[in-house]
């Protein structure tokens, strides 16, 4: 192990009045996190200007490389190119120089990764860029589109874990409390920042394009507005909230309306950026699963570097389930910690194109799907691009799928809502994933699991208000809670009152 040290440079940065610094190794000790400017920043500075001063750790470089590469392969690419497929056609992956990383052990990372936690310093105050040195080494800091992303609640869900599982360390991790409402920010603000650096370098980028089930369109539009630079955005007609749809219309995005499902809009996105310079944002871009992995990572410090037992994720274009495995990985590739969690990827059944393959037992080739409607609109996907991910992932966690009926999603969403949260029915999902697993005696009462809430129930109303107003075909709706319609006079009210005192009184 080396540590740097602190060489007073004058001429640095020769703008600034205060002392500024560069880094060099020197001992084989345990090194310590850089130390924080001791003066606050002047009153005609920023954030930005106070983040040119700091110093930071050198020789650290990631690149693409072909995900899961042949043996001998070299084939590598700078994270300066505008590339999303290797030579023979596979995913690529962003891979970081390990020897590099591993020159600061485990505890060093632990301790400066926890000490930008709740901070406004820029550009570490974010979840994502907290570990920057894990997800962008090389990118400057002025280069950096963020809105503080990430740092997300992990909220003991102890009603609905101890009165419905026996379980006492059952814990949500809320994604969705974020800048716009869902776990896709995690990963726009690492793209939308190298698509910034790529503009700056004058590279042929005129603006950055989706095809979208609602979330990512929102995450990207947000991101791109925030940086002044054109967002397009394709969505299937018809086929997403309304909430989500305002998203990126509100925040700028050129949107286009297609008379198609997800697979065909995405299909159209790859022809039209492969013609013109559009950056394409979807999760084929591996950029984006180096800021979602950062999930992982922020679990393990919310249970100071513990490991839970589980974590389950719901797929759809199955990109999060291998960020989420990419990042506990890292922490134990790097002695953060010393295992990874089984992970679980929860799909509705009626997209459920990963369960078949993983009930065939990966062995038979995969075989997309005509994904049908279901109200987890966003992982209404049959032919995931980061299907091989996914299966590379699970493979390596011991890993589970499961799958969910509508009216199961749907029940566990009206379930947990009735414990105090408002889940989104992706989450839905998952928490049913759970359930069967937990009946099945796969998980156990006390083991640690986490259930990954990916977009905020708020984005997703009407499902909810279909549901409670029994207003869904062919669904008991057996846990709607509609209003009660009751004549404006005391004695009326005081009646159905009494009446629901009595009925409930066994709850209480």
């Amino acid at each position: 192990m080396v540590s740097f040290s602190l060489i007073h440079s004058a001429t640095y940065f020769p703008s600034h009045s205060a002392s500024s610094f560069t880094v060099r190794c020197t001992t084989p000790t345990t090194p310590s996190p850089p130390a924080p400017p001791q003066k606050h920043r002047r009153s005609d500075e920023n954030i930005r200007d106070e983040a040119r001063r700091r110093p930071q750790l050198q020789n650290l470089s990631a690149r693409y490389v072909p995900f899961d590469p042949p043996p001998l392969s070299t084939e590598s690419y700078s994270l300066d190119e505008i590339v999303y497929r290797s030579q023979s056609g596979r995913l690529l992956d962003v891979q970081h120089e390990f020897t590099a990383l591993k020159r600061y052990d485990g505890a060093f990372w632990r301790n400066l990764f926890d000490s930008r936690v709740g901070k406004t310093t820029w550009p570490y105050g974010s979840g994502v860029w907290s570990k920057k040195e894990w997800v962008l080494p090389e990118i400057d800091d002025d280069d950096i589109v963020s809105a503080f992303e990430g740092n997300s609640n992990l909220f003991w869900a102890e009603r609905f874990g101890k009165q419905y599982l026996q379980m006492n360390d059952l814990w949500v991790k809320h994604c969705g409390i974020s800048h716009t409402g869902s776990f896709k920010d995690l990963g726009m603000t690492v793209l939308v920042s190298q698509v910034n650096r790529l503009r700056k370098m004058n590279k042929p980028v005129v603006g950055v394009g989706c095809a979208s089930t609602g979330d990512t369109s929102a995450a990207l539009s947000a991101y791109c507005a925030a940086a002044g630079i054109p967002s397009i955005v394709f969505l299937p007609a018809d086929k997403i909230s309304t909430a989500q749809l305002v998203q990126p219309i509100a925040n700028g995005a050129f949107v286009l309306s297609l008379d198609t499902d997800f697979d065909g809009c995405m299909h159209l996105i790859r022809q039209v950026t492969a013609e013109l310079p559009i950056y394409l944002a979807n999760s084929l871009n591996s950029l984006r699963l180096e800021g979602q992995k950062t999930a992982a990572i922020e679990i393990l410090q919310q249970f100071n570097w513990e490991v839970p037992d589980w974590v389950i994720v719901p797929g759809g274009n199955l990109g999060n389930i291998y960020a989420f495995y990419k990042g506990f990985h890292m922490c134990k590739e790097l002695g953060l910690v010393d295992r990874i969690p089984r992970l679980v990827c929860a799909q509705a059944a009626n997209a459920n194109p990963l369960y078949l393959h993983y009930k065939s037992g990966f062995d038979q080739g995969f075989n997309p799907m005509k994904a049908d409607t279901t109200f987890a609109s966003a992982i209404q996907i049959g032919d995931p691009v980061s299907i091989d991910r996914a299966v590379y992932a699970l493979k390596k966690s011991d890993g589970i799928v499961e799958e969910a009926t509508e009216e199961e999603l749907m029940d566990a969403t009206a379930l947990a809502d009735s414990t105090g949260m408002f889940i989104c029915p992706h989450t839905g999902v998952a928490l049913t994933a759970l359930m069967k697993l937990r009946e099945a005696g796969v998980i156990e009462a006390n083991d640690r699991t986490v259930v990954v809430s990916t977009a905020h129930g708020l984005k997703f109303t009407q499902s909810k208000i279909e549901y409670h107003s029994r207003n869904i075909q062919e669904m008991a709706c057996r846990l709607a809670n509609p209003p009660v319609k009751v004549k404006a006079e005391f004695g009326s009210v005081m009646d159905v009152l009494k009446e629901y005192l009595k009925n409930n009184e066994s709850k209480w």
